[in-house]
């Protein structure tokens, strides 16, 4: 599809079966988003076919179907590299973004990081992107250093450079926060850290479905991402680095698939990337998730970044005319996340209600607790939009809060 046009989005809803039915006699109305989004019919398509047709394990494997799921597997594996503009041995198939942190963590953390090293997170990182590197600073006696944010939900850059020196070995930060949509200035990030000589993992869970990614262009040494936020399943990821760091870098895990040769006397490594993927993988995650971004492609990321803007740009203004409301996280860059409070009714209670006329949205500290707390709340009511969203179920969504406060009184 062709870049900046406007998406038939009536069209567009029937490609994903699930939106299209009741919740407690009301239509569902899916605003959760960021926590994971829904499959279209390409995505289900592919992994029944699979199962249907050609299941089999891969590599190695001389019979037909083996050979059907291992080319299936790699061409997932080809597309998702083209469309970050990596080379297909820089991409590494992980169980998500937990699991490509933990394997940096592990794997580079450990090899680079020593006494009196510090690492640098920002306060508003997934609670993912922050107990493996305490977890490695503890182990190897390193500072975990944290960049502050201001009370629009954005990143102080200043005080960023403040905590930059010879001794950060390493920068990990999430593209987008998912609990408040801040988009950060990840370029500049990236930069400056390079310039001491740290390198930059970005947390991308919640940008690689709403943004277009080259890695190549933003110079980032890692970037993880997980597949259920990008419309293909769970249990499947992306580790993508540097060819040069990950071939320096030992194993994750032993097993098969990951070698080359065992002996009792040693064992030598595979290539890339098949030396961080030990064990049978997630075959038909692998091959849903490649389904996933083909079906992005096809949709357009321009244009899908557009429809979602126009989203949280209209309920932005249709929320702030709500007195009960207040916003938390008000940055003027930002993803299609709306993260609110209603006076002093706890977020639980307006998930419930939503819930009872057909609304899901998500409610607590969005694995964010340290976050929550320079806001000095427990949490908050969040609803996260995708391209296949409407304003006429923002509409919708409004005059059901304004119900669920009158309510709760």
């Amino acid at each position: 599809m062709a870049s900046n046009v406007a998406l038939d989005i009536t069209s567009i809803r029937k490609d994903f079966p699930i939106l299209h039915q009741q919740v407690n006699g009301k239509p569902l109305i899916y605003f959760d988003n960021a926590a994971t989004s829904q499959k279209p019919n390409e995505v289900i398509d592919a992994i029944s076919d699979y199962y249907n047709r050609y299941n089999s394990n891969i590599h190695r494997g001389a019979h037909h179907l083996a050979q059907l799921a291992t080319e299936a597997y790699e061409d997932a594996r080809q597309t998702i590299a083209s469309h970050i503009n990596a080379n297909v041995r820089e991409i590494n198939f992980v169980r998500g973004t937990t699991e490509a942190i933990n394997l940096v963590a592990s794997t580079y953390g450990r090899q680079h990081v020593k006494a009196g090293d510090n690492i640098i997170i920002s306060e508003m990182e997934h609670h993912s992107n922050i107990v493996p590197w305490q977890m490695l600073c503890e182990q190897k006696g390193a500072t975990l250093r944290v960049i502050p944010i201001n009370d629009t939900g954005e990143i102080i850059l200043e005080k960023y450079l403040e905590l930059l020196d010879e001794k950060t070995k390493l920068v990990s930060i999430a593209y987008i926060s998912n609990a408040l949509g801040t988009e950060h200035p990840v370029r500049e990030i990236i930069r400056h850290a390079h310039n001491k000589g740290a390198v930059v993992f970005i947390d991308g869970a919640q940008a690689i479905q709403h943004k277009q990614i080259d890695v190549r262009e933003l110079d980032c040494d890692f970037l993880g991402f997980s597949g259920h936020k990008a419309f293909g399943p769970t249990g499947i990821g992306v580790l993508y680095g540097k060819e040069q760091l990950l071939t320096a870098m030992p194993p994750y895990m032993g097993g098969g698939e990951m070698i080359k040769t065992v002996s009792f006397k040693g064992t030598t490594y595979n290539d890339l990337p098949y030396k961080f993927e030990a064990g049978t993988p997630h075959i038909e995650g692998g091959i849903g998730l490649g389904a996933a971004f083909r079906y992005m492609q096809k949709i357009g990321l321009e244009n899908i970044d557009a429809q979602e803007q126009k989203l949280l740009q209209y309920a932005t203004k249709k929320i702030k005319e709500l007195p009960e409301v207040t916003l938390v996280g008000t940055a003027s860059k930002k993803s299609s996340v709306l993260s609110f409070l209603v006076k002093d009714i706890h977020p639980y209670d307006i998930g419930v209600l939503l819930n009872e006329q057909g609304i899901a949205i998500r409610t607590g500290h969005h694995c964010c607790q340290p976050l929550m707390e320079r806001f000095n709340i427990e949490g908050t009511c969040r609803a996260s939009f995708a391209f296949y969203n409407t304003t006429e179920e923002i509409d919708l969504f409004l005059a059901a809060l304004q119900r669920a406060i009158k309510m709760l009184g």
